[in-house]
């Protein structure tokens, strides 16, 4: 357990050290003031961004987790495996090829976006917890039948909470991969911090092009934090390698 926090306070410091420098680097460049004047821009397609990954992620969430735990069921057991198989060949898609494809189906804008990014989502929390699951010590599982639970509370009273660190890694990894290919969504007019990202390319504005990356990161460093403390303080202590 020691080595893990040490690993994780080793990242963290890591990832300060790259913020700071790179903050270092866009003052001196002169780009701050170029990044400023895209400052309105900034907060109105950040708050699209942040709408567009919430609502994705919250419904990966929301589908992935239950059809983990379905797949991790004995009655499930002959077809658990064909069924990840399926969601590991959608996982291999490239995200910008499954929104090319929603957008046939679902035009452009929000909805083909949402389709998109929930699918890319999706992999990593299904995959986790049913691993998760899988991997809770049988002797746990039987000493709870031998107490008399009915399986409904052996799922949520023993299982899950012995999976708990596992599926929040899972979560934590698909909001990552969320944030950071929500910019994608601008191809197809579902908004976001996209908008400048590409804008910025096309018209060759190294501030543009910045005005939409480091938000970008900033989001994703937020939202790993955010996920990293969470998954420290509610996966229960016995069972959390952080603590």
């Amino acid at each position: 357990m020691s080595m893990v926090r040490q690993a994780t306070g080793i990242g963290r410091n890591v990832q300060l050290l790259v913020m700071f420098g790179l903050g270092i680097w866009v003052c001196n460049s002169g780009l701050l003031g170029q990044i400023g004047d895209n400052w309105d821009d900034i907060v109105y397609l950040s708050k699209q961004h942040m709408i567009l990954v919430t609502v994705s992620g919250g419904a990966a969430i929301l589908v992935g987790i239950p059809v983990g735990i379905w797949l991790s069921r004995p009655a499930m057991g002959r077809y658990a495996e064909t069924v990840m198989q399926v969601f590991n060949i959608g996982g291999t898609i490239p995200t910008l090829a499954v929104i090319a494809l929603s957008m046939t189906v679902l035009g452009i804008g929000f909805a083909p976006a949402f389709f998109g990014l929930f699918v890319a989502s999706l992999l990593p929390i299904v995959r986790n917890t049913y691993t998760g699951l899988l991997a809770v010590p049988q002797h746990l599982k039987e000493a709870a039948t031998g107490m008399g639970m009915t399986p409904r509370q052996i799922l949520f009273q023993v299982e899950l909470p012995n999976a708990l660190y596992v599926i929040f890694s899972g979560v934590r990894t698909a909001l990552a991969i969320n944030v950071g290919t929500a910019p994608l969504a601008f191809l197809i007019g579902g908004g976001g911090l996209g908008e400048l990202i590409f804008t910025g390319i096309d018209l060759m504005d190294t501030g543009m092009l910045l005005a939409g990356a480091i938000p970008t990161a900033a989001l994703a460093v937020m939202v790993d934090f955010t996920m990293g403390q969470a998954q420290l303080r509610l996966v229960p202590k016995g069972v959390n390698p952080l603590r």
